[in-house]
C-alpha cells in the first residue's frame, strides 16, 4: 500500500511542514502533476500566501478547492510519530494534514489524473483552486483568489470543497452550507474605586451580569429546515484592578455569534446594542464578520454528490450545514454550488492525525465518479 500512488503523494505532502500560510512547495508538486495531464496553471501569490487556479477544457466548470496550509503540530512529544514523518503503520497514515486536509488533495489529484486518462477530450471544465491561507488569517488566499477570478469575468458552476466532512464513514455526511460567524469586542465602562464605599464607584462587573445574562439567554431565531438555530459563546472575560479592595474601571469580553440565513447582520448588532443600551452600560465595541452564511439548495450537484456516494461506498449521505466557517463562504459569492466532501473528521487539528489509507482511495473513487457525471 505504501506504493499506492495516492499514499505515495499524501505522504509527500505531508512530509513539508507548510504551517499557515506557508506553502514551502506542496503547490508546486501539485502544479506539475496538473500541468503534465493539460492543465493551465495560474499563481495567484500574495503575500506569504501561495494560490493556484488551474484548469483544463471548456464550458461548464467544476472545481476542486482545498488548501495545502495546516495548523501547528502542538506538542511533538505526545504524537507517536513526528508528525511531519508520515509513518504508515496497520494502513493508517499519520502526520499533520492527514486529514486536513492533504489526504483530500492527493484524492483529488489522483483522481483528476485518472479521469483525465481515460477521458482526454472531455467536456465542460475542470479546475483547482488552491490555497496556503485557510487555516490563518484567509486574507490573501481563496478570497482573493475568487475575487480575482471574478474581476476577470471567470465562473465557477459547481464546487467540490475537500474540508473533513465526514463523520464516520466516507460520505455519510456532506456540507451544502455553513453558518456566519461575527464576534464582538465589547469593553464597558465604570468608575473605578473602593470596595467599602459602593456609592463612591461604579462597577464595571457588576453592571456587566444583567447584560450577560440577558445576552446568552436570548433566542435570535429557531433555525429552519436546513439550518440550526444562531448560536452565542462567551470566549473571553477580562476586569483587574491589581487589588484586592478596589473595584475595577473596565472589562472587557469577546463573544462569537454563529448565525444562519434566517438572521443578518445588523440585526444581531442592533440587538446587542439595544440591550447595552437598556442596562444604561457605557462601552465601545468591534464587530469583525469572518464570513456570511451561504447555502446550496438541494439540485444538481447535491443530487450527483450523493449518488457518487451511494455508488461507490454503499452508503446514503446526509445533508449538513453544521460546523465552523469554511472558504465556502468566499466561493459562494461567484455563484457556484457548494458541496462540501472529505475524509473523517475525528483527528483534525489533534496530535496524532490521522487517516486510513483505505478511506483515501473511497474519497478518490468518489471524487472520479463525480467528475464522469459532471465533465462528460
Amino acid at each position: 500500500m505504501k506504493n499506492f500512488p495516492i499514499v505515495k503523494l499524501a505522504r509527500k505532502l505531508i512530509s513539508i511542514p507548510s504551517i499557515s500560510p506557508l506553502d514551502l512547495g506542496c503547490q508546486e508538486i501539485i502544479a506539475n502533476r496538473l500541468r503534465s495531464i493539460g492543465f493551465t496553471i495560474k499563481h495567484i501569490n500574495i503575500n506569504n500566501t501561495s494560490n493556484i487556479w488551474a484548469f483544463r477544457g471548456k464550458g461548464k466548470t467544476l472545481t476542486f478547492a482545498g488548501h495545502t496550509d495546516v495548523v501547528p503540530a502542538g506538542k511533538k512529544k505526545l504524537w507517536k510519530f513526528p508528525p511531519f514523518d508520515a509513518v504508515i503503520e496497520k494502513n493508517i497514515l499519520f502526520g499533520r494534514g492527514a486529514i486536513d486536509m492533504k489526504g483530500a488533495l492527493a484524492a483529488m489529484i489522483i483522481a483528476a489524473e485518472k479521469f483525465v486518462y481515460l477521458n482526454p477530450n472531455h467536456k465542460n471544465r475542470i479546475s483547482f483552486l488552491i490555497t496556503s491561507d485557510e487555516e490563518s488569517n484567509a486574507i490573501d488566499g481563496t478570497k482573493a483568489v475568487i475575487e480575482n477570478l471574478i474581476s476577470q469575468k471567470e465562473k465557477i458552476d459547481y464546487c467540490i470543497l475537500g474540508e473533513p466532512s465526514s463523520t464516520k464513514v466516507i460520505g455519510d455526511f456532506i456540507k451544502n452550507g455553513r453558518r456566519g460567524s461575527i464576534t464582538a469586542h465589547l469593553k464597558v465602562f465604570g468608575i473605578q474605586g473602593h470596595v467599602a464605599y459602593p456609592k463612591s464607584f461604579d462597577n464595571s462587573i457588576h453592571k456587566t451580569i444583567p447584560f450577560l445574562f440577558r445576552l446568552i439567554n436570548h433566542e435570535f431565531d429557531t433555525g429552519n429546515n436546513f439550518f440550526p438555530s444562531t448560536s452565542i459563546q462567551i470566549v473571553k472575560i477580562r476586569s483587574d484592578s491589581n487589588s484586592e479592595n478596589v473595584v475595577p474601571d473596565e472589562l472587557s469580553m469577546v463573544f462569537n455569534i454563529r448565525f444562519s440565513p434566517v438572521i443578518n447582520v445588523n440585526e444581531i448588532k442592533h440587538f446587542v446594542e439595544k440591550i447595552l443600551f437598556k442596562y444604561r452600560i457605557k462601552y465601545s465595541i468591534k464587530w469583525k464578520v469572518s464570513g456570511y452564511p451561504f447555502f446550496t439548495s438541494p439540485g444538481v450537484l447535491t443530487k450527483t454528490v450523493t449518488e457518487a456516494v451511494q455508488f461507490v461506498n454503499k452508503i446514503k449521505s446526509r445533508l449538513s450545514t453544521s460546523g465552523g466557517t469554511s472558504d465556502g463562504r468566499f466561493i459562494s459569492l461567484i455563484g457556484a454550488e457548494i458541496v462540501e466532501l472529505g475524509l473523517i473528521n475525528k483527528t483534525i487539528h489533534q496530535v496524532n492525525e490521522q487517516v486510513k489509507i483505505e478511506d483515501l482511495s473511497i474519497l478518490s473513487q468518489i471524487y472520479q465518479r463525480i467528475m464522469d457525471k459532471l465533465l462528460i
